[in-house]
């Protein structure tokens, strides 16, 4: 999803500077009221709140506090490769303790990169422990922190697993001793106690440690421990991509997968058939969950585990992506009194980024929001939450006629997989309940004539549904390696974009796409950002579903009606800068005409 805005800007901007921008002409006093309101409600730092609004540009920003502070502005991108000998003088705790990092040395001076230039006392504090004068220059934050990751995370996690690799090496004893683990796991499957000596040895368990930690540093959603003939793979899922990194040798891939299988509460002697488990545990000061899946393989067990990190899932609507028109049509929809709202996608499309997101702006002390999910992967206070267990009798459709009998007002259910699923939610929300629900389906439109295949009537289709949402998920531009390039118009054209949508000067559009960082991995893509597909389900709708119409008809009354398709939303965000020509064409290419 889009990255929040609210880490952009360190420094926590007082009211006497935002009445200096006033002063000054940078922003209006109406500007500063609204920005001071929002502060007052949310406790985000001013300075983001300023930035996400609008009001300024963070470049701008940086560069007001520039002048008042009387030092320079720096963009790390443009310093260059920063010298071992110039980082490592300050400790890696230190540096994101207060976000700074040296970038150069100028004459008898260290010169550091500060987001806080306010923070005079760690300057003073700098320059007693390392016995050199400190020249501040100030940096946008979230620059710092990749400068901090580049240079401390990055290199630190390939010198650990060197270090362990060496240490094991150098310990002809633990090399036997985990050779003969590996082959007496392979004769005896039953042989828990080798399982379990070699899976505690203190460089398994530093390995592990180290592959979870860089993919919580990398922002990964997902980590593959893939085991092949000769060799081990690890690959971590950013951004919707997976990316390869070092890996441990092959003759460690038995007991890590062990190690896993401890922390996961799993059998570590079954390795014919697949199973599931659960890890909880705090990095860098996060609570994190991680979900486990153990595949058996040919060549061994293939473990894939799920990062789910909830604070993730607060996410405000403005920053999922939605486009003016549709979140307006959103936000009316979830706040409706009773009804349907079905979001739709294939996994993966952040479907439940949107529900947590919503189920969490609707929580409040006098709303009751119960939900059952298949299963339940973050857990939100004052919400409650309801496991699924088929083996049980514990259904969808089970948990929902329970549901209507606990006095609710909001109802979440993970799935709808069936008619009796869809009929109870349909009776639930005609009994004045608001219900929010998933289907797989590719389009909005697709899912009126899904349903109708399930075998509900159309009269409660009409009746019932709310909106019905489809989304995807582009990857965005990286910010850091960020350039415009030109393109023929009659090429843009072809490819269906609609020629009052684009800006032609000599025949040429402007277009963005990124030229590939480290601060991206060379990708040019950072982040991802939802596009969103809203079908309001009005009158005009409503009449279509009643006649039985298909899914093209109903698709083509609503664009007409305003509706904004998932690949218009997509060549919005592409003429925006936002996206790239072949990430639209990646995720919206079934959504051509």
């Amino acid at each position: 999803m889009a990255e929040s805005a609210s880490h952009t800007i360190s420094l926590g901007l007082s009211k006497r500077l935002g009445d200096l921008m006033v002063e000054t002409g940078v922003l209006t006093y109406s500007q500063l009221k609204e920005a001071l309101g929002i502060q007052q409600k949310e406790g985000t730092r001013l300075g983001a709140i300023l930035v996400e609004k609008g009001f300024i540009s963070e470049v701008g920003l940086l560069e007001f506090l520039s002048r008042q502070c009387g030092i320079d502005y720096v963009r790390l991108a443009e310093v260059g490769e920063i010298p071992e000998d110039i980082f490592k003088r300050v400790p890696e705790a230190l540096a994101r303790q207060h976000v700074l990092i040296p970038v150069g040395k100028k004459k008898n001076k260290l010169v550091v990169a500060v987001a806080d230039p306010l923070n005079v006392l760690v300057l003073d504090d700098l320059k007693l422990m390392l016995g050199i004068e400190i020249e501040a220059v100030l940096a946008a934050e979230s620059e710092i922190l990749s400068a901090i990751e580049k240079y401390y995370g990055a290199k630190a996690s390939q010198r650990a697993l060197e270090d362990i690799l060496q240490q094991t090496d150098a310990d002809a004893s633990s090399v036997e001793h985990q050779a003969h683990a590996d082959v007496q796991a392979e004769i005896d499957e039953t042989n828990v106690i080798s399982m379990q000596r070699s899976a505690e040895d203190a460089p398994i368990v530093q390995m592990v440690n180290l592959i979870v930690a860089g993919a919580v540093k990398a922002k990964a959603s997902d980590i593959h421990l893939e085991p092949f003939a000769k060799e081990v793979k690890v690959r971590y899922r950013i951004d919707g991509v997976l990316h390869e990194q070092p890996a441990p040798p092959k003759r460690f891939f038995n007991a890590l997968v062990s190690r896993i299988k401890i922390m996961a509460s799993l059998d570590i002697a079954e390795r014919r058939v697949p199973q599931d488990g659960r890890i909880k545990l705090k990095v860098e000061g996060r609570d994190l969950v991680m979900r486990v899946s153990v595949l058996p393989c040919t060549p061994g067990e293939k473990i894939v585990m799920r990062i789910l990190d909830s604070s993730g899932l607060k996410v405000r609507l403005s920053d999922l992506g939605f486009e003016p028109e549709a979140k307006s049509i959103f936000e009316k929809c979830m706040r409706a009194p009773y009804g349907i709202n079905l979001i739709t996608g294939p996994t993966g499309s952040g479907k439940s980024t949107t529900l947590y997101s919503a189920l969490s702006q609707l929580n409040q002390p006098d709303v009751n929001i119960v939900t059952v999910e298949d299963p339940v992967e973050y857990q939100l206070p004052g919400i409650n939450q309801v496991q699924m267990n088929s083996e049980i009798g514990l259904t969808f459709a089970a948990a929902l006629r329970s549901f209507l009998r606990q006095d609710p007002n909001i109802i979440m259910v993970g799935e709808i997989r069936d008619l009796e699923t869809i009929s109870i939610a349909i009776n639930a929300a005609l009994t004045g309940h608001l219900v929010f629900s998933t289907l797989h389906t590719n389009d909005a439109a697709g899912s009126i004539t899904r349903m109708g295949m399930m075998g509900v009537e159309p009269f409660l289709i009409s009746s019932s549904v709310l909106m019905v949402v489809a989304q995807r998920l582009v990857r965005g531009i990286c910010k850091d390696c960020r350039e415009t390039y030109e393109v023929d118009a009659e090429w843009l054209l072809k490819l269906g974009v609609p020629k009052t949508h684009i800006q032609v000067v000599n025949g040429k559009v402007t277009l963005a796409r990124g030229r590939g960082c480290d601060e991206c991995a060379k990708t040019g893509y950072r982040g991802r950002i939802g596009l969103y597909e809203v079908l309001e389900i009005n009158d005009a709708i409503r009449e279509l579903i009643l006649e039985k119409a298909t899914a093209g008809k109903i698709k083509e009354v609503a664009r007409k009606n305003g509706m904004i398709t998932l690949r218009e939303c997509a060549i919005r965000k592409l003429l925006g800068g936002v996206t790239t020509i072949e990430e639209m064409g990646r995720v919206t290419a079934s959504d051509m005409e």
